[in-house]
């Protein structure tokens, strides 16, 4: 396996709200155990928003259960280091890491509907956490959990808190979801494709919202998700992964002006552009190896075409700063010219 230099972004890493270091994941297959995290650095600086990017089986869900602890304990090994505001948390008991989860991080995910429970008002579930970690009354949390309705854009907040989840569209029940997160005024959210599920009007929507949450409760955010466009809304900085490793952690600027990976470039080509009418859209042949298929050379060079024999397929690609706070996994580093979208 390959070995990961450490990213240089941010440099004040003291203060990272999230710190992953040398992050590996391994799960129990019937082709044994198998990784399918590679050693992942990455940092989430106070008040930023950080972008975890990559295709379906790249890791980037992997990495964030393992950032909130909830990667089953039978069946998964992990390694490295997961630090959240400064504490440790691999191999913190479920009894502790239950206690961080809601205070110092929270998460949404992809498909609210499935997060809910469809027994419980959505007024009690968000009260609920908010007994669970304040101690308060049943009369002051659901207090709390109806001001939280009115924050995320509920209508009629009062009486809404009364209703079942199956009562609201996906566009409300993930505004729920955001409550439940928020209530308690987590350090650090982890957003999971959270509008993937959701038509473009309320997505926009969604992405305001979350903007409006991060100023008023000072949160830092790692928004994972597979679209490049959300990431340039959303995001101060980004990291991409492919096949379980780290291939690319720069600024978004910089990454949408001059991507230095060619996994970074072919995901830049990929998104739509209304200026190219009847074009036809670009895509990056063929997919992501499964990770017992994982070459010990470049991962993307049977799908780059940039990749160079005697270069790509000699020897396991280290991440490597490039200077200007970016990391690159790529031997060709500064012999291409890669394409961005202002090129």
């Amino acid at each position: 396996m390959s070995t990961a230099a450490p990213l240089s972004v941010p440099e004040r890493v003291d203060d990272d709200i999230l710190r992953i270091d040398n992050l590996s994941v391994e799960f129990h297959t019937d082709h044994g155990w198998t990784r399918v995290v590679d050693e992942v650095s990455l940092r989430v600086p106070p008040g930023v928003t950080v972008g975890l990017v990559g295709e379906s089986g790249s890791g980037k869900t992997v990495t964030s259960l393992a950032a909130m602890g909830l990667l089953p304990p039978r069946g998964s090994r992990v390694s490295g280091s997961i630090r959240i505001a400064g504490r440790e948390i691999v191999g913190l008991p479920e009894s502790q890491m239950s206690n961080i989860r809601g205070v110092d991080v929270s998460m949404v995910f992809q498909e609210p509907r499935r997060s809910l429970s469809p027994s419980f008002t959505v007024g009690d579930q968000i009260a609920e956490v908010v007994r669970r970690h304040q101690g308060s009354s049943k009369r002051e949390s659901f207090a709390r959990a109806i001001e939280m309705l009115d924050a995320v854009g509920i209508p009629d907040a009062r009486n809404r808190a009364k209703a079942y989840p199956h009562e609201f569209s996906g566009g409300m029940c993930q505004r729920v979801m955001l409550a439940i997160a928020m209530v308690c005024r987590p350090k650090l959210l982890i957003a999971d494709e959270p509008t993937t599920a959701l038509d473009v009007t309320v997505q926009r929507e969604m992405l305001r919202l979350m903007k409006d949450l991060q100023h008023e409760y000072d949160v830092s955010i790692l928004f994972i998700t597979h679209d490049l466009g959300v990431v340039a809304e959303m995001c101060d900085q980004v990291t991409v992964m492919y096949a379980g490793q780290v291939v690319e952690s720069t600024l978004i600027d910089d990454l949408f002006e001059d991507p230095r990976h060619p996994y970074s470039e072919g995901l830049l080509a990929a998104i739509p552009d209304a200026r190219t009418k009847g074009a036809r859209l670009s895509s990056i042949p063929g997919a992501v190896p499964a990770p017992w298929d994982w070459p010990q050379t470049c991962r993307f060079q049977a799908r780059c075409e940039h990749a160079k024999v005697g270069r790509c397929d000699v020897e396991p690609i280290v991440l490597g700063g490039v200077g200007g706070g970016r990391a690159v996994r790529c031997v060709r580093d500064g012999e291409l010219s890669l394409k961005g979208l202002a090129g």
